[in-house]
């Protein structure tokens, strides 16, 4: 692949590249990147917290050497918050620099007033800083967790990503020479819409199976004692199937596993699970449900009883 992707010119080769940077990927998922950059379609990825979907662009920025550049959704975000603001503050220091001086004298308000709303006093925020990047790598911009937003936003960023063009109504119009590599997550607390969908590539972000989620705690928690990592991963798997309100991630298994270790754990026992659910289970419900499934039970399971 030409151009600035050239470390994502195929399947394999983001593979590779998603191993070397401590992302063990499915071939599914880096089949869903591979063709993100070919085609400079931004990708939308869903699944649960902590199964990591944002991972994904900080690794991208990594591979790519593109600055990661993140919009954090979140309920009542609007275009201005993504796009840009003024920086109210040296506007009116140079209002009263220009009066010091006398400039504000001799200039015509309607000249001043000119002054004020050039580049010089624009606040670039995530949207516009990725439309309108300076670097010769484009950036990856992360749209993270879009489903917090509402549908006005939604529709805002469905104009904004079909041409990567925003127009600012006192400068002009921006657009982006090389357009940045877009990732939108989604943790489905409500659909997103068919028309974003549409103009994106999709991919479900599921959990890992045994064994990836094994290799993932072996490279990303490598103190840890093998056969605890074996265990712990049994164990999280067991738990994600008894319909808790938030099943584990990946995120959570780590901390779980590391908090066991720093316990001086090598192997999982019913009070070792006891004292730490906390670190694999955020929501006391879920622990309730897990302790009155029983933990000699989710012992079993981690044993391979």
């Amino acid at each position: 692949m030409a151009g600035p992707y050239s470390q994502l010119s195929s399947v394999d080769a983001v593979l590779r590249e998603l191993e070397a940077h401590d992302y063990l990927a499915d071939r599914g998922l880096a089949t869903s990147i591979f063709l993100a950059a070919a085609l400079r379609r931004p990708l939308l990825l869903e699944g649960d917290a902590g199964v990591g979907k944002t991972e994904v662009a900080r690794v991208l920025a990594a591979i790519t050497g593109g600055e990661l550049i993140r919009l954090q959704c979140y309920e009542g975000i609007d275009s201005a918050q993504a796009l840009y603001e003024w920086n109210y503050t040296h506007q009116l220091l140079h209002l009263r620099a220009a009066e010091a001086t006398g400039e504000a004298d001799e200039t015509s308000a309607t000249r001043l007033e000119e002054e004020l709303f050039t580049e010089r006093f624009l606040v670039r925020r995530p949207l516009l800083a990725a439309i309108d990047h300076r670097g010769d790598v484009p950036p990856v911009l992360l749209i993270d967790e879009v489903d917090r937003a509402d549908d006005e936003f939604e529709a805002f960023l469905l104009e904004a990503l079909s041409d990567f063009t925003v127009t600012i109504p006192e400068i002009g119009a921006f657009s982006a020479t090389d357009p940045p590599l877009v990732v939108i997550t989604s943790n489905r607390t409500r659909d997103v819409h068919d028309a974003l969908k549409r103009r994106a590539l999709y991919h479900w972000l599921d959990h890992p199976d045994f064994e990836r989620e094994v290799a993932i705690l072996r490279v990303k928690a490598p103190d840890v004692a093998p056969d605890l990592a074996g265990q712990v991963a049994r164990a999280a798997a067991g738990i994600r199937e008894l319909g808790l309100y938030k099943p584990p991630g990946v995120a959570e298994t780590l901390d779980w596993a590391n908090a066991l270790h720093v316990l001086g754990e090598t192997t999982l026992t019913a009070a070792a699970v006891d004292a730490t659910l906390g670190a694999l289970l955020k929501y006391r419900e879920d622990q309730e449900r897990v302790r009155r499934e029983g933990l000699e039970s989710i012992l079993e399971i981690a044993l391979g009883a």
